[in-house]
């Protein structure tokens, strides 16, 4: 895509370098990267021999602004989110903030405050909203294809030492409390893409907590039972405490019954007058592994800085990601 300005990238975790390897391939943009890391290796980067004039890390944050970022994607702990983007805005520099946007709801009011202010672009990571079975069902839910809708059930299963097997799992902000880590925020996908398609939800109970022997600090489980808009119960199970990775997403409706399931990743439909399922194509549909799952992330960063560039307000914006957050910190 042909945007090339400086893009400052704040963190260089897994997901800074997932931004960062993305913006390298498919814009011309130059790239400063704030991070404390002292053992980058070149071949963290995309084709670093032909980027690496677009690259320069610095370790301290002043300097980075001395850059005169146009943009920032804050990537790193969630605990520090808000801190440094607050910072970001008050220079008038768009946002893209990893979800889940903080863990708790200190400085989210001063944040929205100067975004207003400043008439900047602020997006919260929503990169589900661009996977194509969650971008089917979307549309089936608007079309009724299921009639009414009267239940959903999701599902996120994962095993945390296996996100990153080369790394200390114990270690990592994703189980770690005071880094603002634990399952119900860090994976908050469900939550955000069930706001996305039923509108605000209202838990009614939940219980979360650690529950397995991980050595994790933060929660490792949230159960929980939502209400969302025109009467719709909402069961959701988040876990990485299990195997395999499975995510999963059951609809039920006067109609008929819409399901998904990332191992076999069809989206079906059971009408009630049939005995059968059908299968339902999905356009340029691929799994949750490996390379092509990198896609959605590409999308979302194409739909992100097209809305920088023509100054437009994003889906997910600060105050449809507080309420999620909102949302998320009540189940906990």
């Amino acid at each position: 895509m042909n945007y090339n300005k400086t893009i400052l990238i704040v963190g260089f975790g897994s997901i800074g370098r997932r931004h960062t390897n993305n913006i390298l391939k498919h814009t011309d943009s130059s790239l400063i990267i704030f991070t404390r890391r002292k053992n980058i290796k070149n071949s963290e980067f995309y084709l670093y021999a032909k980027n690496k004039k677009r690259i320069k890390i610095l370790s301290n944050f002043d300097k980075c602004l001395e850059q005169n970022p146009s943009v920032a994607f804050v990537t790193n702990e969630t605990s520090l989110h808000t801190v440094l983007a607050l910072e970001l805005a008050k220079k008038g520099i768009d946002l893209f903030i990893e979800k889940p946007l903080s863990n708790s709801l200190r400085n989210l009011s001063a944040l929205t405050r100067i975004v207003q202010k400043n008439k900047i672009v602020a997006m919260v990571g929503c990169n589900f909203r661009f996977y194509p079975p969650i971008c089917k069902i979307k549309e089936l839910v608007e079309k009724q294809l299921a009639g009414r809708i009267i239940s959903v059930q999701l599902e996120n299963s994962s095993y945390l030492p296996d996100w990153h097997p080369c790394e200390d799992y114990s270690k990592n902000y994703a189980a770690r409390k005071d880094l603002g880590g634990g399952v119900t925020l860090t994976q908050i996908h469900e939550l955000d893409y069930l706001t996305w398609i039923f509108g605000t939800v209202k838990p009614i109970c939940s219980i979360s907590g650690k529950f397995s022997d991980l050595q994790v600090t933060a929660d490792d489980g949230c159960f929980c039972i939502m209400r969302a808009k025109n009467n719709v119960i909402v069961e959701l199970h988040l876990d990485y405490f299990s195997k395999p990775y499975y995510k999963r997403i059951k609809i039920r409706g006067t109609s008929g019954t819409i399901y998904w399931d990332s191992i076999e990743n069809n989206v079906r439909f059971l009408n009630n007058k049939k005995s059968s399922w059908e299968i339902l194509k999905i356009r340029d549909n691929y799994k949750l592994k490996g390379k092509p799952l990198n896609r959605m992330y590409v999308d979302e960063l194409k739909y992100f800085l097209n809305c920088v560039t023509n100054r437009e307000q994003p889906m997910n914006d600060l105050y449809e990601s507080s309420n999620i957050l909102k949302c998320a910190l009540s189940l906990k």
